[in-house]
């Protein structure tokens, strides 16, 4: 079935619909982001699309990265009418031998329901957690 769809970085063939109405309706980690937002966001991420071969967007990831230390996997995910195809697995392929990530040191990512699907690409839980922080400012 991965052989009925391919995985672009190419930009200006994104649905910013289809990826602000997924978020913003449709996600548990993006409820309600702006388009402005989703827009900045697309902006300044290295983003890979999954399109059927007639070119209908199905799925979408962004990495924000340094493109040499570290990667961060944000915003991922398949329409649920195209999941269980192996579309998940294309995506993160993808990503992960997408060739100006190829000297990234450090991936990061969050999920709340994916691990199976990460942990075939060598992610695991940290167990340093107490040394992670973050700042989360309300807009």
């Amino acid at each position: 079935m991965q052989n009925s769809f391919y995985v672009s970085t190419d930009k200006t063939i994104l649905d910013i619909d289809l990826i602000e109405d997924f978020l913003t309706n449709k996600s548990y980690w993006a409820k309600g982001r702006s388009r402005e937002i989703v827009e900045r966001s697309i902006a300044n991420s290295l983003c890979f699309g999954v399109y059927t071969k007639e070119g209908t967007q199905v799925g979408f990831a962004r990495v924000v990265t340094d493109y040499a230390v570290f990667a961060w996997i944000m915003d991922v995910f398949v329409l649920p009418e195209y999941r269980k195809n192996g579309l998940g697995k294309l995506l993160l392929k993808n990503i992960m031998q997408h060739p100006e990530l190829t000297f990234v040191e450090k991936w990061g990512l969050k999920t709340l329901d994916a691990h199976r699907l990460y942990k075939k690409f060598g992610f695991h839980n940290t167990t340093q957690s107490e040394l992670i922080m973050e700042k989360i400012v309300s807009i």
